[in-house]
């Protein structure tokens, strides 16, 4: 008698010694190198770095487009039928609480730090070929449009990608929580069990690593700004350092209360002091332009969407691009196998469909809210001069959100939750990233061995740590936008392993056939006898003689 791989538990297996070890030494180089050979280091990853820009900067964009469309396509089409489990498995997590683990793993710290800065600078600097003047109406709609473009439909249609692959791999074909796992469908189950699915979970970690290092290292350098404006604690490389140690030491107490606890309790804490603070605002601030920001943006991000997505710099400026649209499609793409993984491992028992339109539209929804309550209100008082935060900008955008607090009655005491808010996000996302690559190394087990996501959690604090010394937020970009070459390829392959296997899924029910449903509809319009003309008499065999 054959067992059904979906009512089989996942077992959790020791870890792949090897994987870790060749991980961690590859890690533990770059590290080094950072640290010792700061001036090559720069040297090298600034000139690979252009060379990618230059070369590959189509790529990116292409392929987030893909991953957007393939999303959409899927969630309405007979595949959004087929159970993430067995076909009668009930969700492990209730709405609430996987909304709150998904959204905080997803982009905690990348929303702290620019949900003022990007549309702030973008306000002051726009785009390049928008023709727009810096600090003037078109110029703030342009902004809230890029900033819904940049973090709202696409990198979730990202996430929900890596996410859905590996939680059908995972939890409909019972294979395991590892990115390998995903691609048995083009290379078999004996190569995605050897090197070559070895090779593939590798640079899912090294693409965790270095994307997470990203946020964990705008996190510190936001930190160390508001003690800086709030506590009079000078911004030094020392206290990043320090601030850095300390939240790595919280991972660590989080990391040992496991899934349900710590992950689970950070994250709804998180969503409840992020819901305070964009209540705040929007009460203190100026309400009626949020409010009127929020459809107008909307509006405009949506009409504005496909020559935003085809934007690749071949007409207007490469550069620009490579620091904005491109960057954030690397940090997505070195995110997915966390992420992906993540919201894999929180979401059994849930539809396709459910799991798409959870995963594209809720996140993106509440983005949207709070780039239009933060940013939206820093545009307002700049324009009205309420405070200077143009100037603010400049200075960078970790100082963005601190200056727009500062402005609003009780500034000091939102900045320090503004804070809270940053440091419990570092560590949501390392304990998080940390289960993540601990799993990937384990042989894709639900549950790996807490030292080895503590040591994976040690390295991506110590890779963070090391990028702020070299060269800070440039060299965090570089790393990511570097890591994420590569990785993008894979997304693509992933793709389309994910749809083959959907298309033998009986879960998805008959397939529908567009060309039968196109002949029925011209035979409608002309007429049988135009449409399929009978046969002259004598000639009913065409074949014959």
């Amino acid at each position: 008698m054959t067992t059904d791989p979906m009512d089989q538990e996942p077992a959790d297996p020791p870890p792949d010694l090897k994987i870790v070890a060749i991980g961690a030494v590859v890690v533990l180089l770059v590290v080094g190198w950072a640290a010792i050979g700061k001036d090559s280091f720069a040297d090298v990853s600034g000139s690979a770095l252009h060379w990618v820009l230059g070369n590959f900067g189509w790529l990116f964009v292409v392929a987030a487009d893909v991953f957007l469309v393939l999303c959409v396509v899927i969630a309405f089409s007979r595949f959004g039928m087929v159970r993430l489990g067995r076909d009668d498995a009930e969700p492990e997590f209730g709405n609430i609480s996987w909304i709150a683990m998904m959204f905080s793993a997803g982009m905690g710290i990348g929303l702290m730090f620019y949900g003022v800065g990007e549309p702030l600078q973008l306000y002051v600097s726009p785009p390049p070929g928008s023709d727009l003047h810096g600090s003037t109406a078109e110029a703030a709609r342009a902004a809230m449009e890029y900033s819904f473009f940049h973090w709202t439909l696409t990198p979730w249609a990202i996430y929900g990608v890596a996410g859905l692959a590996l939680a059908y791999a995972g939890f409909r074909k019972g294979r395991g929580n590892r990115l390998s796992a995903a691609f048995v469908p083009l290379i078999g189950e004996r190569r995605a069990a050897g090197w070559p699915g070895s090779a593939i979970d590798l640079l899912a970690v090294f693409a965790t690593v270095f994307g997470t290092a990203t946020s964990l290292g705008l996190g510190t350098l936001q930190v160390a700004q508001g003690l800086d404006l709030t506590a009079g604690v000078k911004d030094t490389q020392t206290l990043r350092l320090v601030i850095i140690a300390a939240l790595s030491a919280a991972f660590v107490a989080s990391a040992f209360s496991g899934l349900n606890r710590g992950v689970k309790w950070l994250s709804t804490t998180n969503v409840v002091l992020a819901g305070v603070l964009t209540l705040f605002v929007l009460v203190l601030g100026p309400t009626v332009y949020i409010l009127d920001a929020i459809p107008a943006s909307l509006g405009g991000y949506l009409s504005n969407l496909l020559p935003m997505a085809s934007e690749t710099g071949a007409f207007t400026d490469p550069d620009w691009l490579g620091r904005w649209t491109v960057f954030y499609w690397a940090w997505w793409l070195s995110w997915a196998p966390f992420v992906g993984t993540f919201i894999a491992r929180i979401s059994r028992g849930r539809t396709v469909r459910e799991f798409l339109i959870g995963v594209l539209l809720v996140p993106s929804a509440a983005t949207m809210v709070w780039f239009c309550v933060m940013g939206g209100s820093a545009i307002r008082m700049d324009s009205t001069g309420e405070a200077a935060l143009g100037k603010t900008v400049e200075e960078g955008a970790e100082a963005a959100l601190f200056g727009m607090l500062d402005a609003l009655p009780l500034g000091t005491a939102s900045s320090w939750v503004a804070m809270v808010l940053v440091m419990t996000y570092f560590v949501t996302s390392a304990d998080s990233a940390s289960l993540v690559m601990g799993s990937l190394t384990s042989r894709g087990a639900l549950h790996p061995r807490t030292w080895l996501v503590v040591t994976w959690g040690v390295l991506m604090a110590a890779v963070a740590a090391v990028l702020l010394v070299a060269g800070g937020l440039s060299s965090l970009q570089a790393a990511t936008i570097l890591v994420a070459l590569p990785f993008a390829l894979v997304m693509l392959a992933l793709c389309w392993a994910l749809v083959s296997e959907l298309r033998e899924d009986p879960g998805a029910g008959p397939p529908r056939h567009a060309l039968h449903g196109l002949r029925d509809a011209v035979r409608a319009m002309v007429g049988d006898k135009v449409a399929e003309p009978k046969p002259t008499p004598g000639r009913e065999n065409p074949g014959g003689p």
